[in-house]
């Protein structure tokens, strides 16, 4: 399942979105990422021909299980690298700048090793 850093980033947006909106719609991921309604457009049907996601007549956009799948293992890596960093001193702000950068580039088995360690330390 190989997705790019872009389809990751909306795929974790709509999960984001979705923990706290009744519904997802295509402006409200525009809304968030600050990208125009068409560029959000052309990467739902992206995303929609994958079978990321699903898309009802009314325009609301779901998960689908892969969809879920991938915006659930980004934004886990998301937030443990951020706090991780945060944990480190380094300043929030750029903790969730540098960790939207690691969470896209990271092996498995790195973020893995890393995650045993934040838990180690707990």
């Amino acid at each position: 399942m190989i997705v790019n850093e872009s389809a990751e980033n909306y795929l974790e947006t709509i999960l984001i979105l979705s923990k706290k909106l009744p519904v997802v719609r295509s402006v409200d991921i525009a809304n968030e990422l600050n990208f125009k309604k068409s560029s959000v457009s052309i990467a739902m049907k992206n995303l929609r021909e994958k079978k990321h996601i699903t898309v009802t007549d009314s325009g609301f956009i779901y998960l689908t299980d892969s969809g879920k799948e991938i915006a659930d293992m980004i934004y886990e890596r998301h937030e443990l690298l951020s706090s991780w960093l945060i944990r480190l001193g380094v300043p929030e702000e750029t903790a969730t700048e540098d960790a939207c950068k690691i969470e896209h580039v990271i092996s498995k088995e790195s973020f893995k090793a890393i995650k045993e360690h934040v838990k180690s330390q707990d």
